[in-house]
């Protein structure tokens, strides 16, 4: 079928390389065609939709095992499944910012100690990191 496209031109189409579209069929999220006797696999047009999908679920921080969910409950038009999978995201998020917050406070305290410029016989972060 002439609207059917290579792997290469999928690829670029939806802004990804090859091999990410190869390791998205080993790990099930994408479908890979049957490949003609002496011929080159041909995708849908429809699958740059698809890894388009995948892309924008992983910026929002959804994991492959997440995504391969999402595209199960996309299927299944199970919006309110699809909502309980983003509140739970969100909610680690929220705590992943409430660590990182408290991690960035120590640090700065750590900075701090070493601008005061006092005389020490050793680094004071490397002090701390070695502290039992």
């Amino acid at each position: 079928m002439a609207s059917e496209l290579t792997i290469g031109r999928v690829a670029k189409l939806a802004g990804v390389n090859v091999e990410t579209i190869r390791y998205y069929q080993r790990r099930g999220l994408l479908a890979e065609p049957d490949k003609p006797h002496m011929g080159y696999r041909r995708y849908p047009p429809a699958i740059v939709k698809h890894i388009r999908f995948i892309k924008r679920a992983q910026a929002l921080g959804f994991t492959l095992e997440e995504i391969t969910e999402l595209l199960r409950l996309e299927e299944a038009r199970a919006c309110a499944e699809t909502r309980a999978l983003a509140a739970h995201k969100m909610q680690l998020i929220e705590q992943k910012l409430t660590d990182l917050t408290a991690m960035r406070k120590a640090l700065a305290g750590l900075v701090q100690q070493c601008d005061r410029k006092q005389p020490a016989k050793e680094c004071p972060i490397i002090q701390v990191l070695e502290q039992d």
